[in-house]
């Protein structure tokens, strides 16, 4: 299990992209959560098994079809037993 925290840059709001990143999320079987930030990024927390974290995160470099994602920086955090994606 690993966990990343990802910030994703760009035209990420207003464009389903968190709605999008939840259903992704769900179908790989990543827990965690996703949510808009003020200065117009979207922040989100991914944790499970290695492989379906690194197709979610590959998914957030371009986002849903309305998304320009001009960032994405990831970080690695210590596993925190997220259950379901909020």
């Amino acid at each position: 299990m690993v966990r990343r925290r990802v910030l994703v840059a760009g035209i990420v709001q207003g464009v389903f992209f968190r709605q999008s990143c939840r259903r992704v999320a769900r179908d790989e079987g990543v827990a965690g959560w996703v949510r808009n930030l003020p200065d117009g990024r979207v922040e989100a927390c991914f944790e499970g098994p290695a492989d379906a974290i690194d197709r979610v995160v590959a998914w957030c470099r371009h986002g849903p079809p309305g998304a320009r994602v001009t960032g994405v920086e990831v970080i690695d955090e210590p596993p925190a037993g997220e259950v379901g994606f909020n």
